[in-house]
């Protein structure tokens, strides 16, 4: 029997070893992706806020709004526990697109956008590339969930060729040793090793193939009895269990590439001020010309507002458009009422996000980190008309969070993360050394005969 499962742990393992290797690298990458990319950029990331009063959340964001192209609108902004992080401007498009903006001044520092290097490493572990947004299906992602399918199979085979013949080989079959060679060595770094990461390399790969096959996802909801809507979004930022300050319906529809379900995914980080997808820059850039200048976004070509058309869209929050189309600008009046009394119901808060007639906020104690409290307010007098907490969200928002806290190692905080970005690396070695051993192992019955 184990001699029927090492042959079939070898063929699941020959035909894609290197693709879950690369798999396994870029996931490892995108663990620490925000902490990498806001310690690079300290200066769009961190504000001085030493003796200074942040400006009221009405006016800052009247301000914001004003810099903005007549085609792009602020439709919210996130605000954190942490009083040296900039506020989080959130626009209307391109998706995700977001600002950071000084509180303090109003001062708009920059867009957020993703470090070519993170986009190229997202894009290698979701779709070796082939990103669905070029156009028509993607073969990338396809061989991308064949090949966690068969690497889960291989884990789960593997179990069964290493577990010890008696209690006494347990403890050197869990032992890494290098003082018998480097064949020893690599044997049992593929061996013990593979046995360390094998849990959660079995918790990232069965929550990752719910990103690459509508048949699987609907089996996984349904193992644990909860029925996934019609258009589901899997990823950050899924409504009712995503960061606060995203917009849109079930993180755009879903899963990109899928029927109904399009979306330009941003796995593997969660939404706190993280920069958004592979792909924004550019659309964000055909939104606001050629950049900013003295910290605040170009308008488009052409459509530049003088000081009065800025103010009297400020004096006309609401009102009709005008004569050259352009759109009403959102009322800002209650942003600082609603935000003053979420605030003080929720002194415990992580980040609290403001829009039109909606908030949301984020606490830090839940292991879900997309589990938000989701608020309703008059817009006339700032009174909070409904309160959905995040224990009577719907079933299939909650396990979308859940997917992604699990997948990425984030519901346990900085410990678990570590530990996922250790097992993901060991993810690394094991089809390399299983190749080599099967290399030795060739050539050694060459030898023989």
């Amino acid at each position: 029997m184990r001699k029927l499962f090492r042959k079939i742990h070898l063929w699941l393992s020959v035909p894609l070893g290197l693709v879950i290797t690369l798999i396994c690298f870029s996931g490892a990458t995108l663990v620490f992706e925000k902490e990498i990319t806001e310690a690079l950029n300290p200066q769009l990331y961190q504000v001085e806020s030493k003796g200074r009063q942040p400006l009221p959340l009405d006016r800052l964001a009247a301000q914001v709004a004003a810099t903005l192209p007549d085609s792009v609108e602020l439709t919210g902004i996130t605000v954190s526990t942490d009083a040296g992080r900039p506020y989080q401007a959130n626009l209307s498009k391109p998706r995700r697109a977001s600002l950071m903006v000084d509180q303090y001044s109003g001062q708009v520092l920059g867009r957020t956008e993703r470090p070519a290097f993170f986009a190229k490493m997202f894009g290698l572990h979701r779709w070796l590339l082939d990103s669905p947004s070029q156009g028509g299906p993607s073969v990338g992602k396809i061989v991308v969930g064949i090949s966690t399918i068969l690497f889960v199979l291989a884990l789960i085979t593997g179990i069964v060729v290493w577990w010890p013949r008696t209690r006494r080989a347990l403890k050197p079959a869990l032992t890494v040793t290098a003082r018998h060679g480097w064949r020893r060595f690599w044997h049992s770094l593929h061996t013990a090793g593979g046995m360390y990461a094998l849990v959660l390399l079995l918790a990232m790969g069965l929550t990752g193939l719910t990103w690459s096959f509508g048949w699987y996802r609907t089996g996984f909801y349904a193992l644990f009895g909860v029925s996934q809507p019609a258009q589901s979004g899997h990823g950050e930022g899924a409504k009712g269990g995503g960061k606060p300050g995203e917009k849109g319906e079930g993180r755009r529809g879903g899963k990109p590439g899928e029927k109904g379900e399009r979306r330009a995914e941003g796995e593997k980080a969660d939404r706190k001020g993280r920069p958004g997808d592979e792909g924004r820059e550019e659309a964000l850039r055909g939104e606001k010309g050629k950049g900013r200048r003295g910290g605040k976004p170009d308008g488009v070509k052409g459509e530049r507002r003088s000081e009065g058309e800025k103010a009297d869209r400020k004096g006309r929050p609401g009102g009709p458009e005008g004569a050259e189309g352009e759109k009403p600008q959102a009322d800002f009046t209650r942003w600082q009422q609603v935000l003053d009394q979420l605030k003080r119901e929720n002194p415990h808060y992580e980040q609290i996000t403001v829009q039109a007639g909606k908030a949301s906020v984020v606490n830090s104690h839940y292991g879900n980190t997309r589990a938000s409290d989701r608020y309703e307010y008059d817009e006339a007098t700032g009174a909070i008309t409904e309160r959905t907490p995040y224990a009577k969200a719907e079933a299939a928002q909650k396990m979308r969070g859940w997917i992604f806290a699990v997948h990425t190692g984030a519901f346990g905080g900085l410990t678990t993360r570590v530990l996922f970005c250790l097992a993901a690396l060991l993810g690394v070695t094991l089809p390399l050394t299983g190749y080599y051993l099967w290399f030795k192992r060739l050539a050694g019955r060459r030898r023989r005969r």
